[in-house]
């Protein structure tokens, strides 16, 4: 039996209590499911009220620009703030901010005479502190859960519940209410996100203790952290960063990043996908699909993949694979189908099917996914990891998205369509043909250092041997320090020279 069974067998032995059960889990739920409804919601303000200002689609554009740039940039400061300062004051304080810019946005638009400077500046503002939220999730979840998985799976469902509910509910507010009003829900929104993590500051120090490493560098059993630095010890401690500036931790986060295989393995594939599936997937499906079933037939679809998503938020509670990669990957390849629907025409019947079918798919992978980084990576760098993993899976989608539709004038919509679904096929089948992806083991409950992590340097291990065995030289020294010890035995001897006089006391001397 590998290490990794022997992990996997051990985890599966005593299952971890359900996330219900922790009162900090429900109301972190609250306020993520909160937070994931603003969210939700925000696109399709936006859109609607830039496009009533009178602004076209070149000033959605702009708008929404606005807004992703900050992320793009900030995000690694993010994750470093968040180490830092701990990722429930960065997200307190992020979702305070964006209460305030949503108040404003509709102050704005209640008087009237919005400019479009004035929602860029706003969402750049409402980015920026996007930026700051996102990295300290992944953190939060090991500290409010025993049960990684499940809680990542509810999660899941959360966000499907969210991206279903959101965009009707902004649009039944903007119709029947008032375009400001719906800022102002969705302000509100925010502010109860705020206010269920403000109780969980107190996870803070505690949860920065436990994350960091040992000195030596070593898990409960006695393990050896392979992804280590030079000198056997995980830099990812708090304790040892204390002074540290903003650009060692960036740097610490990206050696934590790089020193694992299947980790970075990933994401560079992923951003391969975003640039080719992802991209073109969103525009022109939406496009194909509109002309081809209508657009309440497309309603449909987007629908029934969104049932998908909640589906495979569902089957993540239940299924635990010991290779929870492996299982990820191969529910991904469903998702391969959503772009093959439109570029093939197929009917409404099977194209909703797959939407739900690739939709299930998707989510499944996201809990693996996010239970596998949240298990192996340490507490303490866990925010700038995440950060690092957010970059790289969103860094190139809008680059995608550009270049979609000059490719489809090019080439046409549908051939760019089966392009993307071929190359997901080959992109995910390169994941499994990785060692240290295919690899990885479940581990149920987070780990200190990740010491199992079949992506680490397998080198590094017998220096840690080296640099123990001098500990037991000691010993022969300790048995030199104990010769002189039957002298004092031999002290007790002058006690019979006053018992039996002088002349005995000469004969023992002699």
């Amino acid at each position: 039996m590998t290490t990794d069974d022997t992990v996997a067998a051990r985890g599966t032995a005593a299952p971890p209590a359900s996330p219900w059960r922790s009162p900090r889990f429900r109301l972190f739920f609250t306020a993520r499911s909160a937070s994931l409804l603003a969210d939700g919601m925000l696109m399709v303000s936006v859109t609607t009220s830039v496009l009533g200002a009178g602004f076209g689609a070149t000033g959605v554009g702009y708008a929404l620009a606005a807004w992703m740039a900050p992320i793009v940039v900030l995000i690694l400061f993010g994750g470093v703030l968040a180490d830092r300062f701990t990722p429930q004051v960065m997200m307190v304080g992020a979702d305070a901010v964006r209460v305030v810019t949503m108040l404003v946005m509709a102050a704005l638009f209640a008087g009237g005479g919005v400019r479009l400077w004035q929602i860029m500046a706003l969402m750049g503002v409402s980015g920026a502190a996007t930026a700051m939220f996102q990295p300290g999730l992944a953190s939060i979840v090991p500290r409010v859960a025993e049960d990684i998985q499940r809680a990542n799976a509810l999660l899941r469902i959360s966000e499907s519940m969210a991206t279903l509910i959101g965009p009707g509910l902004a649009g039944f507010l903007v119709a029947y209410w008032d375009l400001a009003g719906s800022f102002v829900v969705i302000a509100a929104a925010y502010a109860v996100s705020a206010g269920g993590l403000l109780p969980l500051r107190r996870l803070a120090a505690a949860g920065a203790v436990e994350g960091a490493p040992d000195k030596g560098g070593t898990t409960d059993g006695g393990t050896t952290e392979g992804g280590a630095d030079k000198g056997g010890a995980d830099k990812g401690g708090a304790v040892d960063e204390s002074d540290d500036p903003m650009w060692r931790r960036l740097a610490t986060g990206w050696h934590e990043f790089r020193s694992r295989t299947w980790l970075w393995g990933v994401i560079s594939l992923w951003a391969v996908y975003g640039l080719f599936v992802f991209g073109p997937s969103l525009p022109l499906g939406a496009a194909l699909l509109t002309e081809q079933h209508g657009a309440t037939g497309y309603g449909w679809i987007a629908s029934a993949d969104g049932l998908g998503t909640i589906i495979g938020g569902l089957l993540g509670m239940r299924v635990r694979p010991r290779r929870p990669l492996v299982a990820g990957v191969c529910a991904m390849f469903f998702f391969a189908l959503n772009p093959l629907a439109p570029a093939l025409g197929w009917n409404f019947a099977l194209t909703a099917a797959t939407g739900m079918v690739a939709g299930c798919g998707f989510a499944f992978w996201g809990v693996m996914w996010a239970t596998s980084v949240q298990s192996h990576i340490p507490l303490a760098v866990l925010s700038r990891v995440s950060a690092y993993d957010i970059a790289g899976s969103i860094m190139v989608i809008p680059l995608g998205r550009a270049l979609a539709g000059p490719a489809a004038e090019s080439f046409g919509a549908d051939r760019v369509l089966l392009f993307s679904s071929a190359v997901s096929f080959v992109l995910l089948a390169a994941m499994l043909c990785v060692p240290a992806i295919r690899g990885l083991a479940r581990l149920d409950r987070p780990t200190r250092d990740a010491a199992r992590d079949p992506g680490r340097p397998p080198a590094q291990e017998p220096e840690r041997v080296r640099e123990t065995e001098p500990a037991q030289e000691p010993e022969p020294v300790r048995e030199k320090e104990r010769v002189p010890e039957p002298e004092r035995v031999q002290e007790p001897a002058p006690e019979p020279k006053r018992v039996a006089g002088q002349e005995a006391s000469a004969a023992a001397e002699a």
